[in-house]
């Protein structure tokens, strides 16, 4: 399941290219759990996974090149074009998995959007509003609901391929959760209550996102979560659970309005 939601923007009519991971995923090619009835039934996961994945290069891309031009440290804006390059590997790994499940990994794509400008406030505001979305909401949600998958899974390539996944989704929420750390003392009770706003419509969209993805009504057939199949209903429960638990505790330590915005967030139709 995916939890790469991009920050919220204008919805635009992209235009559509052909993702063709097919070379370069058959060098990664897993062994897999001799269920080949249930391979057609994980095709779909992998196959958006891996779309969703390789997306996710275009948004760190953004971030780097947003964070450069701030003039953040070099260090920063390295980090965020390394886990660019994670991403697309993840994109790779998913369609490996798609192909030893006897699919493509081809598939339609939407061209990435461009990272949101947030014009409304001073440059450094408007990095923080991404890095929130994409690395404390976004990415720790990631970590929370692949680390649950692999968990169900019993050992073999394809948990130890989750298992590389997660290892980066984890690097990619604690870049954020410390560059909050770093700039959250410098933040004024305007710039606090601006981000306040902001959550609320960035809770809205990663709520829409994750519900959009994760089926309330798809139960796991026996033996599918060793292909990465999972509880649709039961991976909602742990988006809400990670939510409510984690971000926003986080988010209130560091003195943002969290479980306000939460509250008034545009809901979602589960």
């Amino acid at each position: 399941m995916d939890a790469h939601a991009p920050t919220p923007s204008a919805p635009s009519a992209a235009p559509r290219r052909l993702l063709d991971l097919s070379e370069e995923a058959r060098p990664h090619r897993p062994a897999l759990p001799d269920i080949a009835h249930l391979y057609a039934a994980a095709r779909p996961t992998w196959s958006g996974r891996m779309i969703n994945e390789h997306g996710s290069a275009a948004v760190f891309e953004g971030l780097a090149a947003q964070l450069r031009d701030l003039g953040a440290p070099d260090a920063d804006v390295a980090a965020c074009a390394a886990f660019a390059g994670e991403e697309r590997l993840h994109g790779v790994l998913c369609a490996a998995v798609v192909e030893a499940l006897g699919g493509e990994a081809r598939a339609l794509v939407d061209e990435p959007a461009p990272l949101p400008r947030h014009l409304d406030v001073a440059p450094a505001e408007a990095a923080l509003r991404n890095i929130l979305s994409i690395c404390c909401l976004a990415e720790t949600v990631a970590v929370s609901i692949i680390g649950a998958e692999r968990l169900e899974m019993p050992d073999g390539p394809l948990r130890d391929l989750l298992g590389r996944i997660l290892a980066d989704e984890v690097g990619h929420a604690r870049f954020g959760w410390r560059y909050l750390d770093r700039v959250a003392k410098d933040l004024d009770e305007g710039a606090r209550a601006r981000l306040g706003d902001y959550l609320a419509v960035a809770f809205a969209h990663l709520e829409r996102h994750e519900l959009d993805h994760l089926h309330a009504g798809g139960r796991v057939p026996p033996g599918g979560a060793a292909l990465g199949l999972c509880d649709g209903g039961e991976a909602r429960e742990l988006f809400y659970d990670t939510v409510r638990a984690v971000i926003i505790p986080r988010l209130e330590a560091h003195g943002l309005p969290a479980a306000a915005a939460w509250d008034r967030r545009p809901r979602a139709r589960a």
